[in-house]
């Protein structure tokens, strides 16, 4: 499988007027295509005092606006909303965007949000079941025929219609990395994603859900491999310190894909030798000319190259 590139666009961005985020991309995007292939919105409803857009609405725009993209949210907090409307709306969504949609999601993990907005804050191991009820709401609405029902721990659907289906069905990526929630992932992915880890954790990671597929009798190469995450690039060491350290956490090659182009790409095609085909990155410095022509050209085309 070729190696596959995304842009992600993260929720929250310092005050400043909203044409200007929307003319950065409809400036920036035309210059992707062919080489970018989808889009990304995470899922936060705020992060400190920063603007921040909900990721339904922002993901309906760009289907509509941006047609030469693929689409989904980086990921999902499953139970912000009730998934079986999570599943009406993604297919509907899949139904205008022209089968574009890809299904990201998650157990949820921001607690300043749980509280601001007025969500209970289950454990981690609830949040996890809802999870596994989620997912198995969505597959059974999206194919199942006629009234569809599921008794599950804690979500449940009776005589529930979803048409028209989605044509296709929207690929799952589940994005996880806890021990229990990659069993999940083993259960209901048919993508996987991790962000902001190294090599080290990826493969540590990618060791656990690959045990999970195998003791449920799966291949796990019928799982996509993606990451999520940072580039940070520049040609001087103070050019990408610069830009490492500018946003709200330090940017190092511990969480990120940080140096020279060239660094980049083999830091990449670590990753690629160890069966990861799909990154969804959030570049830093954009709508800087430079830094995007130094990531598309020197970046993400090498890579896709040799990988």
């Amino acid at each position: 499988m070729p190696v596959d590139f995304g842009l992600a666009l993260v929720e929250s961005h310092p005050k400043s007027d909203l044409n200007y985020w929307m003319n950065n991309l409809e400036h920036l995007l035309p210059h992707m295509e062919g080489t970018i292939k989808s889009l990304w919105m995470t899922d936060h409803l705020f992060w400190g005092d920063d603007f921040a857009y909900e990721v339904w609405t922002v993901l309906s725009y760009l289907a509509a606006k941006f047609p030469a993209f693929d689409l989904g949210p980086m990921v999902l907090g499953q139970n912000y909303r009730n998934p079986a409307l999570v599943a009406k709306m993604a297919a509907t969504l899949q139904q205008f965007s022209g089968g574009r949609f890809i299904m990201g999601i998650g157990a949820g993990w921001k607690e300043d949000e749980y509280r601001g907005y007025g969500y209970d804050l289950p454990s981690a191991r609830v949040r996890l079941e809802q999870l596994d009820d989620s997912l198995e709401i969505f597959k059974r609405l999206w194919t199942q025929p006629g009234k569809v029902s599921y008794q599950g721990k804690h979500y449940r659907i009776e005589d529930a219609i979803l048409e028209p289906k989605p044509v296709p069905v929207p690929p799952i990526c589940v994005g996880v990395k806890g021990d229990h929630a990659l069993a999940i992932a083993a259960k209901h992915a048919d993508w996987w994603n991790v962000s902001d880890v190294n090599i080290r954790t990826y493969k540590d990671r990618l060791a656990v859900l690959n045990q999970h597929c195998e003791a449920i009798g799966r291949d796990p190469k019928t799982i996509r491999k993606t990451w999520f995450g940072r580039v940070v690039t520049g040609r001087t060491e103070s050019d990408i310190y610069r830009l490492a350290n500018s946003w709200k956490m330090p940017f190092t090659t511990e969480n990120a894909f940080v140096g020279t182009p060239s660094q980049i790409v083999e830091q990449m095609l670590e990753f690629v030798a160890a069966g990861c085909d799909y990154f969804m990155i959030d570049i830093l410095g954009l709508p800087d000319q430079t830094i995007l022509y130094m990531v598309l050209n020197e970046i993400v085309s090498v890579v896709r190259k040799l990988g």
